[in-house]
């Protein structure tokens, strides 16, 4: 199939896109256009029967005062059987279009979605929720809106075929005054098109508008509530819904317009018909039964002029739907590849960085990571301390390969990320983030996430996370149905059950970006210490722990603290080593220190 004519008029893009359509249900298609193909003759055929019957049951049995059994029941054999052909055939027009719309509605919103997983978080990071959201919703059911009665307006152009060669046999002159009725719709589609296209593209953008404050109000309904700004988040919500209706308003008007003419077009032709047949009819140059058969013609033949006015109106709001999905399927990632295939022996990693850069975009000249320079030794647990944007949050998401450094190298067991084979990275290293995910599933469901592990396996891996007592508890154990982000489980519980997920997976490197915050000291210690304990065990697979961490407790349990400042380790060593030699760190640490007991004071008095 010809690429898609970004450059062309929007008639003839909306168009490619119903070939698409086509192209890719091809039997769907065709099914329906017979279907509507055979409701379309029969439609003709219905008026012949009629006749028919007509002529050879009904005036001979008024003319003889009886009538024969025999030819009552093939004139009602006939009519019966063209409408019942007519009923099929409708019925196969409008399931198998409906097929058609839907199958391409489920494929591309699956697209979509592909896509939206294959592309890196920097391009997630850089577009709203909701646009993603409308993009792979609203904009998909708008790009294949008019393949419903695509089939329809093509299969009923049987009529129109019948239609004009009735015509034209009929009178040859006055049919021509019918079909200028052709042009005349091109002529009016042409100016709906650039006149509502413009319009339904605002709207399919502000709809988009909508979905993300939505989302942002459902995401942030703690803190609407807690500081009371339902209103303002209400009258946010207002006023992107006003802009959208004055939008659709502005479509519809547009719409209103074009329906009005296409209907009004074939009522036109049949009073044209009418003016010169008269004057035909008066000069003797036509009968009086070809003015009324070529004007009963153009009535017939309206349907499907409508029908081929439902596609065309739709054109607009498909092209617009569809180039907003197409320009998320063109996105390309970016990120590169090598062949190199990750160890397979459950041992534990071996982590080094660089001189590794980092910047997000468009921030190059205050870059995150300056020359980062380290190396951790295999079966190791190391803490990141710094200060709050230090970059340690950066450097975990290097490390699972969210980002690429924009400088330098970071290397797993002596090879560089960028060098190992797709899927090898995400096998290798697991990475819990600070803020917690929890699906509205099983646990069970919540801490497999579709691989194959055992009960076995997610139990252990719930002991390890400090979470098995809290999950016997619950009602159906693993099959207890979380809510919805794990609303239903406390911050510290959605934690433990985050950091079993990434435990199952029995990870050669865990990267810890302070997962446990919302946890008690004296479990976060008990999850350190049962790591330890699995990182010593064979059987288990040993895993190198870098934990990113604030509390003093935590930071002490681990073998080497690395501390981060402005971007660079300016030191490291043990807890004791570096309270003891670096001002910076001790400073953060007491200072980290002195909130916590602050803040604990402040729950016993409350």
């Amino acid at each position: 199939m010809r690429p898609y004519p970004a450059d062309a008029s929007p008639t003839r893009r909306g168009l490619w896109v119903l070939g698409l359509a086509i192209h890719t249900e091809k039997k769907v298609f065709a099914g329906a256009l017979i279907g509507s193909a055979l409701y379309g003759s029969m439609t003709v055929g219905a008026a012949w029967a009629v006749g028919w019957a007509t002529d050879h049951v009904v005036l001979p049995s008024l003319a003889a005062h009886h009538v024969k059994v025999a030819t009552l029941a093939v004139g009602g054999l006939l009519i019966v059987g063209v409408a019942v052909a007519k009923v099929l055939g409708i019925f196969g027009r409008r399931l198998l279009a409906g097929v058609l719309q839907f199958r391409m509605q489920a494929r591309y919103r699956q697209l979509v979605t592909a896509a939206y997983l294959r592309l890196p978080l920097a391009w997630h990071q850089q577009r709203p929720t909701g646009r993603l959201l409308s993009n792979a919703n609203s904009d998909v059911e708008m790009a294949f809106m008019p393949i419903a009665p695509m089939p329809m307006s093509l299969g009923v152009g049987v009529m129109l075929i019948i239609g004009i060669t009735d015509m034209l046999l009929t009178n040859s002159v006055l049919a021509l005054v019918g079909i200028l009725l052709i042009p005349a719709i091109i002529i009016t589609n042409t100016v709906y098109v650039r006149h509502a296209g413009p319009r339904f593209a605002r709207a399919q953008e502000l709809r988009a508008h909508v979905a993300e404050v939505a989302h942002e109000s459902f995401d942030g309904a703690l803190v609407v509530k807690t500081l009371g700004r339902e209103a303002t988040e209400t009258e946010r919500f207002a006023d992107r819904t006003r802009a959208l209706r004055d939008a659709n308003i502005s479509a519809g008007r547009a719409r209103s317009l074009f329906n009005p003419i296409l209907e009004a077009l074939p009522n036109l032709g049949v009073l044209a018909v009418l003016l010169f047949g008269t004057q035909q009819v008066a000069s003797g140059n036509a009968q009086p039964g070809d003015v009324v058969n070529v004007a009963y013609l153009i009535t017939l033949l309206a349907f499907p002029i409508q029908a081929f006015g439902w596609v065309l109106g739709d054109l607009p709001r498909s092209v617009v739907g569809y180039e907003r999905v197409a320009a998320v399927l063109a996105a390309e990632d970016h990120t590169e590849y090598g062949e190199t295939v990750g160890r397979r022996d459950g041992s534990a990693a071996a982590l080094a960085f660089d001189r590794v850069t980092f910047a997000y975009p468009g921030a190059e000249t205050a870059p995150v990571l300056r020359s980062l320079t380290a190396a951790i030794e295999p079966g190791r647990t190391v803490a990141l301390v710094g200060a709050t944007g230090a970059g340690k949050s950066t450097i975990a998401a290097l490390l699972a390969r969210l980002s690429d450094p924009t400088g330098g190298a970071i290397r797993l067991d002596g090879t560089e990320l960028a060098d190992y084979a797709k899927g090898e990275v995400s096998d290798a290293v697991a990475l819990v983030p600070q803020q917690t995910f929890i699906f509205g599933d099983t646990v069970r469901a919540n801490v497999a996430l579709g691989d194959d592990v055992g009960d076995e396996q997610v139990w252990a891996a719930l002991r390890t996370a400090q979470a098995e007592k809290f999950v016997k508890a619950l009602p159906q154990g693993l099959d207890t149905v979380i809510g919805e982000r794990g609303t239903t489980l406390s911050g510290g519980q959605r934690q433990r059950l985050a950091l079993a997920r990434g435990l199952v997976r029995h990870p050669r490197l865990l990267v810890l970006d302070d997962c446990t915050s919302a946890v008690d000291p004296s479990v976060e210690a008990a999850i350190l210490d049962g790591l330890r304990e699995q990182s010593e065990d064979a059987d288990a697979g040993r895993a190198t722990v870098v934990v990113i961490a604030y509390r003093k407790a935590t930071v002490a349990l681990a073998d080497e603290v690395l501390f981060l400042e402005d971007g660079a380790i300016s030191a490291r060593g043990t807890h004791d080593e570096l309270l003891a030699r670096s001002a910076g760190y001790r400073e953060l640490i007491t200072a980290y220190a002195k909130a916590a007991e602050e803040a604990e004071e402040k729950e016993v008095v409350a």
